[in-house]
């Protein structure tokens, strides 16, 4: 998971850093949002806390106080700019100069907020700082919307001619061109002002989810068949939906699901309420549909969405093959939706703590050079993380890089097992990329899209799975490693494609007009659960109660994110198939996309900086090839004497 901004195009802060989940993504996607790590043993030491240093910010809460009174004075001055950026070059410069310099400043307020919020949400003075971040944010947005009409009403002639006049406009020549981009779907000043004030009020369906995911539900208590009582809230579930005893995942599932399915209707509301949402705001800026704002914002073009969907069905023969196999490896024949999570093989890896994931990650990858690892080195020394679970702490995982001026933070909640390790490979991809973006591009390009983002993490748990498919020393390990690598694929590549398909679903039913109530979600999600799964081909069969998985996906609520997953994953299969291969030249092209930044848009990087074309069949064919090929290894183990 990244947490990272959208930042300063066309003069105005992104009212999206509101939603800063928003901009999130999860390592090991097989669940957003959640922890994935399953443990057979739930018995375990209390490690010794491992924590970040927030000092780094700001050295007190206090510091933080006054910081925030001086930044909000600061944004209270911004009003006076209005009428005066066609006056000159120069004073648009300035203009820009000083609302780039507060949105800097604003955003290490909100990270400070953010993270020690994070640490323990059951925290009352967190929570009010948490509170006064997202309102300031808001207050800058709408200090801030008249800025692009602004831009607009003078012109694209005059606009241009600025830029080539003042070197001072350097930093911010990419997000002015992109509100020249943008002017079909820009409002007037009027118009602007008001979508900045409706921003918390249409980011509240993502809080009333969270609130009933993390805090309202009463979760299920259940004993497994020896005897240990386990409570399956959302971090139960994932610890225990891969139990080894068939009849306690089923047993796990039944209880789970059936705790969201009371639900099913009130969470049917919200996510319409969502789906409202996004298709009023597609409708206020002239856009044709919700998914054509989507990509539209990063300039991605639609046959990439198009393409994945398709890709992804025809490769389902792929998918159901790696169902077969699992069915095989777990002497299953009637294979159930509840026999997706138990490792396919168990094998004694050991203990994987805070310390053997750095030194393992930090070997696994040397591959990517010199400046790589160094910069890895440098984060791994210093308190950047806050590593263990605690009372009150953000579940899943996520880096923070949004404040320029600070390195990244990483919030885990370490399990010491693969997964964890795998996880923590993921964020220091994250971490990585952007001390690479920043030490290349100002704080006004330094913000990469999530299109990218994934792939800098994604290629890390593939170097990762590889390293330690090289390094086992029993058969068992090897195929424990290589059925890790076969899950990745299922959960990033297929999973996520799987909610990028109901995502659309649902918004062009509600652009249709159709109702979206909690028994519809219900059965559009049952029906895609069932094609990719194989169902009528007899592969895997989805029991009608855990069809209302829908409700527990947190992603939904962030509009056409998750495919962005599986996109990655495909980028991220790419890549590595030629770094695997010995290709120099790869790495030192991946390594300038990662540098690049937010300096142009996500599809024109990967393109100049690479040659990858995220709209052709190619871009996603090797991660299919990558799925075969480790099906192949592990079958062909399996068949040995």
């Amino acid at each position: 998971m990244i947490r990272l901004t959208t930042l300063l195009r066309g003069g105005a802060c992104a009212a999206a850093i509101l939603a800063m989940s928003a901009c999130a993504s999860v390592s090991n996607a097989a669940e957003p949002l959640v922890d994935t790590a399953v443990a057979s043993d739930p018995v375990k030491a209390e490690p010794e806390p491992i924590v970040w240093d927030l000092t780094d910010l700001y050295a007190t809460p206090e510091a933080w106080e006054a910081a925030y009174a001086e930044v909000e004075g600061r944004i209270g001055g911004l009003e006076a700019n209005r009428g005066t950026l066609g006056e000159s070059a120069a004073k648009m410069a300035a203009v820009y100069r000083q609302t780039s310099d507060i949105g800097k400043d604003a955003v290490r307020l909100y990270t400070y907020a953010s993270l020690s919020h994070d640490e323990n949400q059951g925290d009352a003075v967190a929570q009010e700082r948490f509170g006064k971040a997202r309102n300031l944010f808001q207050a800058l947005g709408e200090a801030t919307s008249w800025m692009s009409p602004e831009v607009l009403s003078i012109g694209e002639e005059k606009v241009r001619g600025f830029l080539d006049a003042e070197p001072a406009l350097a930093p911010f020549r990419f997000g002015l061109e992109d509100t020249l981009r943008q002017a079909p779907h820009t409002l007037d000043d009027k118009g602007e002002a008001l979508m900045a004030q409706a921003g918390l009020a249409l980011s509240q369906p993502n809080q009333i989810y969270s609130l009933f995911a993390n805090a309202s539900i009463p979760w299920p208590t259940i004993t497994l068949s020896d005897g240990t009582e386990v409570k399956l809230n959302q971090a139960g579930y994932s610890r225990y939906r891969g139990a080894p005893n068939r009849d306690d995942r089923k047993a796990v599932f039944d209880a789970f699901w059936d705790a969201w399915g009371q639900y099913e209707n009130g969470m049917g509301a919200t996510l319409n309420a969502q789906v409202q949402s996004a298709i009023f705001r597609a409708k206020a800026r002239n856009y044709d549909s919700v998914l054509q704002r989507n990509m539209f914002d990063d300039a991605l073009p639609p046959e990439i969405y198009t393409e994945l969907v398709s890709q992804v069905n025809e490769a389902l023969p792929v998918f159901h093959r790696y169902l077969k196999l699992r069915g095989r490896m777990l002497g299953v024949d009637d294979l159930r939706y509840y026999d997706i999570y138990p490792p396919m093989i168990e094998a004694d890896t050991g203990v994987f703590d805070i310390e053997r994931s750095k030194e393992i990650t930090f070997e696994a990858l040397k591959p990517f050079g010199e400046e790589y690892i160094n910069l890895l080195k440098e984060g791994l020394s210093k308190e950047w993380m806050h590593a263990y679970p605690q009372e009150g702490k953000e579940s899943g995982a996520y880096m923070s890089g949004s404040a320029y001026d600070v390195h990244p933070y990483l919030l885990l909640n370490h399990n010491d097992d693969y997964d964890s390790m795998s996880t923590f490979a993921h964020e220091w991809g994250h971490a990585v990329h952007t001390m690479l973006a920043k030490s290349e591009q100002p704080f006004e390009t330094a913000g990469y899209s999530t299109f990218i983002a994934e792939m800098a993490s994604t290629i890390n748990e593939i170097l990762l799975e590889e390293y330690m498919i090289e390094h086992a020393e029993t058969k068992e390990e090897k195929l424990f490693y290589l059925g890790q690598a076969l899950e990745s694929l299922r959960g990033t590549f297929y999973r996520q494609t799987m909610f990028g398909e109901f995502e659309l679903a649902i918004h062009e039913a509600a652009e249709r007009g159709e109702p979206l109530t909690g028994a519809k979600l219900t059965e559009i999600y049952g029906n895609l659960l069932r094609k990719y799964h194989g169902e009528a081909e007899g592969v895997l069969t989805i029991d009608d109660p855990y069809t209302v998985e829908w409700a527990f996906i947190p992603h939904f609520y962030y509009e056409f994110y998750v495919y962005q997953y599986a996109t990655s994953i495909s980028g991220a299969a790419w890549f590595s198939e030629q770094f695997l291969a010995g290709d120099d030249k790869v790495r030192e092209n991946f390594i300038n996309v990662l540098k690049a930044g937010g300096s142009d848009y996500p599809h024109n990087i990967l393109l100049n900086e690479a040659g990858l074309d995220m709209t052709k069949p190619d871009a996603y064919q090797a991660v299919v090839r990558r799925m075969n090929d480790i099906m192949d290894r592990m079958e062909a183990l399996l068949d040995e004497e």
